[in-house]
């Protein structure tokens, strides 16, 4: 639902600026060279750790302002052993569950606060990574979201459909996830905004790429 609008509205992004300043590609050269799928894969895998990393950071280190316990990353790995702990204890209600008669739901029927932050994580990183795909290689400070009005809104409106998801109680209850306070979305942005900051790094060893390709072309010609 939220990936769609955005995808759509890559297809209106203007040139590059420095499009003329580029070697001309091969004739046969692969859609996706070694370095692009190189830096798919980092992406990627910032992506599989941030989504994966505020889950893990809900549950042992997240300052407990709604009153969740924190546990161990061993507990967290090994909660399918919770029945053979002894004395391993719960605040008895998180989110209106009472966890009091079996602790151990804790990982299961209680996870769905840790979940929507993934989620969240998820969604917004996508948003975020949609602007790095305006340019292969620019920086955003040189060609700004704002050349491209139309994948602005594409975002916007994606945020509001994963924010209605989050808030309506029907939807809470579909998707089995919780709404989120203002501190949980400062959690949300600060694991999902650093796709940025890692594209932008890939974007300028790309150009440092690109300008010795040109170069060598030149030297050749």
């Amino acid at each position: 639902m939220t990936d769609g609008f955005p995808a759509t509205a890559l297809g209106f992004n203007p040139p590059d600026k420095d499009v003329m300043k580029q070697a001309p590609r091969k004739s046969d050269e692969n859609l996706i060279s070694g370095w692009v799928f190189f830096r798919y894969m980092v992406v990627g895998i910032y992506v599989g750790i941030a989504t994966v990393g505020i889950f893990i950071y809900w549950y042992t280190m997240d300052v407990n302002v709604d009153g969740h316990t924190l546990v161990t990353l061993h507990q967290l790995s090994h909660w399918g052993e919770c029945p053979t702990w002894s004395n391993f204890k719960v605040n008895n209600f998180i989110d209106g569950m009472d966890l009091s008669t079996n602790p151990c739901d804790y990982f299961t029927k209680g996870k769905s606060k840790a979940a929507t932050l993934s989620l969240s994580v998820l969604v917004m990183i996508e948003m975020f990574n949609a602007y790095n795909a305006i340019s292969e290689d620019n920086s955003l400070l040189v060609i700004t979201p704002f050349v491209n009005p139309y994948l602005i809104a594409a975002t916007f409106s994606s945020t509001i459909l994963h924010c209605m998801i989050v808030y309506v109680p029907f939807f809470n209850n579909v998707f089995s996830i919780n709404a989120l306070t203002l501190h949980e979305w400062g959690l949300v942005l600060a694991f999902a905004l650093p796709v940025i900051l890692v594209d932008e790094v890939l974007k300028f060893f790309g150009r440092q790429i690109n300008s010795q390709k040109l170069a060598q072309r030149l030297k050749i010609d």
